[in-house]
């Protein structure tokens, strides 16, 4: 199973109102839950003992009623961990960070990776804005709800 079918399965999901999904299918089981309102989509997935862990787009847990409380001009909204797991600023040791402060970014670009069950999770900013702050230092452990960083919407 490759990502583009996990991506279907996760449509499919969202479409149907379904919460929960689980495979299991000899050296193969993947498990999809949503959270809350349609909210992020944790994923672990496992292929035999030498499995490469996909990297996984999920939206950021800035909320709605977050973004329509901050709608003012110059609001700066928290972007905030998605789920438990270990926060990485860049995709591997050698590249250049995602985000710094200063950088501009948008609904899909992406800010950090989150690590959660071998899985590579890629955050996205979910807002237009400009990075003011980053509240986590790279390789340390987030919790669910945890602000990462700081985007001061234009």
């Amino acid at each position: 199973m490759d990502l583009k079918d996990i991506k279907a399965i996760i449509d499919l999901m969202k479409k149907n109102s379904i919460s929960e999904f689980e495979l299991e299918r000899q050296d193969f089981k993947i498990r999809l839950k949503r959270g809350l309102n349609g909210g992020p989509v944790p994923v672990q997935y496992e292929e035999g003992p030498s499995a490469v862990a996909p990297v996984v787009a999920v939206p950021s847990a800035t909320s709605s009623s977050a973004l329509s409380a901050a709608a003012g001009a110059n609001a700066e909204l928290e972007i905030k961990s998605p789920m438990i797991g270990t926060f990485y600023r860049a995709p591997s040791p050698e590249s250049v960070p995602y985000v710094e402060i200063g950088s501009e970014v948008n609904p899909e670009s992406v800010v950090c990776i989150i690590e959660a069950m071998k899985v590579m999770n890629q955050i996205e900013s979910d807002v237009d804005g400009v990075v003011t702050a980053l509240l986590v230092e790279n390789g340390h452990p987030v919790e669910y709800g945890q602000p990462l960083l700081i985007v001061k919407r234009p």
